[in-house]
């Protein structure tokens, strides 16, 4: 368990394939949100402490961009949560044997085939960026980003992947409403 959880920020390892989507309250006024800080659970949330760093700062630089300012009494606060999904894949290939004929005639012919079966083994992570507004203590919008894992990234790539997947998830804030 304690593996899993610090594969789930490698859910940011690659910049291509994030898959994002966003939900939002219809009812709330974006215009009025000016201040953000992050909810107590962010400390808590259970990813190594390096890479913890590199998501909030990764947030800090969209927030910015967004023309938020952060604060110790925010419009809203940002909560993140972290899901991951083990997944198999088998694929199988066969080799050898076959068909014979003529234009009249057709048989399988003798012979030996293989098969061979690859079985992948990923973990599939979601990221959530909740934020939450503070008088009513309701979500007002949320951001999710979707990445297939993978472990073998140095802290450079790492933190260039979650500074993209994070810009992809904010892509959507604020929402247009149509």
């Amino acid at each position: 368990m304690k593996k899993l959880v610090w594969i789930s920020l490698l859910l940011l390892t690659a910049c291509s394939g994030v898959k994002t989507s966003f939900d939002y309250d219809k009812n709330s006024d974006f215009s009025k949100f000016k201040t953000y800080g992050y909810a107590e659970d962010v400390a808590k949330l259970p990813i190594p402490e390096l890479d913890r760093g590199r998501v909030i700062a990764a947030i800090d630089k969209q927030m910015t961009a967004k023309g938020f300012t952060k604060s110790t009494s925010p419009d809203v606060w940002i909560d993140l949560q972290v899901k991951l999904e083990q997944k198999t894949e088998a694929t199988a290939t066969n080799t050898g044997g076959g068909m014979y004929g003529r234009p009249y005639r057709y048989g399988y012919a003798g012979g030996f085939s293989t098969t061979y079966v690859n079985v992948e083994n990923y973990v599939v992570g979601t990221l959530f960026i909740n934020m939450i507004e503070k008088t009513s203590e309701k979500m007002v919008w949320q951001g999710r980003g979707t990445k297939t894992l993978s472990e073998d990234v140095s802290p450079e790539k790492k933190e260039q992947n979650i500074n993209y997947a994070v810009e992809q998830i904010f892509k959507k804030y604020p929402p247009v409403r149509k």
